[in-house]
């Protein structure tokens, strides 16, 4: 999942930084332009940070509680500023097994390729909402379905029926010190009562105070799918 936060961040905050830093809408706007400015470069700075560093990407995807693949890769941003990724160590998705024959055979053919489908629709599904798109966050918030709220130093913006009706999306904001911690969708596929789909997304600090992405999880309750990611062992690159 390509997750670029940074794109997004500035107008989601513009929209309603005023009211989260409790102050005078007519006194409001110059101060955002600069709370904006000042997160742009912060944004930037850390970008280059993230840029000097390899770490680990851990990929698992369980069905019912059973691990149907995991996948390990070393990562890094190549030249270009994008992220190189290699793969290292056994997929467990890679072990060869026999396929059974006869009708049992094409009964479990026809599982898989229902899987796949499903698996496919939910990954194009999430690419609605990762990166997040301003356009849509602008015309939920003009449609009076933005919505912010400050509780022990996070300011959480949400803003619902984003991409469709019914969903959301939310931001956890840590106002202090100016890092997005979280970032959550509630959606779903086809009903949504019964085909609901959450994703999770969660930030940390590398001890110079780097930001990163640490952990993303969807979700989807109908068929028990879980797609957890994970990036950890950050390492300095040699000079």
């Amino acid at each position: 999942m390509k997750f670029r936060i940074a794109a997004v961040l500035p107008l989601v905050i513009a929209l309603l930084l005023p009211a989260a830093w409790g102050q005078q809408q007519a006194a409001g706007n110059a101060s955002a332009q600069q709370h904006i400015s000042a997160l742009k470069q912060a944004m930037a700075a850390n970008r280059q940070k993230l840029m000097k560093y390899q770490w680990l990407q851990s990929t698992e995807v369980s069905v019912k509680g059973k691990v149907r693949k995991d996948q390990r890769m070393e990562c890094r941003y190549g030249a270009d500023g994008k992220v190189v990724k290699t793969p290292i160590g056994p997929d467990a998705s890679g072990q060869a097994q026999e396929a059974p024959r006869g009708i049992r055979g094409k009964v479990v053919a026809k599982k898989k390729e229902e899987m796949q489908d499903y698996t496919d629709r939910l990954k194009s599904l999430i690419s609605n909402y990762a990166p997040p798109d301003p356009e849509m966050i602008k015309t939920s918030k003009l449609a009076g379905n933005g919505s912010l709220n400050a509780s022990g130093g996070i300011v959480t913006l949400s803003f619902a029926d984003y991409y469709k009706p019914g969903d959301k999306i939310s931001f956890g904001f840590d106002r202090a010190a100016k890092k997005l911690v979280s970032y959550d969708v509630n959606t779903y596929l086809d009903d949504p009562k019964s085909d609901i789909v959450t994703m999770t997304n969660r930030f940390a600090t590398l001890p110079d105070g780097t930001s990163y992405l640490r952990q993303t999880v969807v979700n989807s309750n109908s068929k028990q799918i879980q797609i957890t990611t994970t990036n950890s062992d950050y390492t300095p690159l040699s000079q």
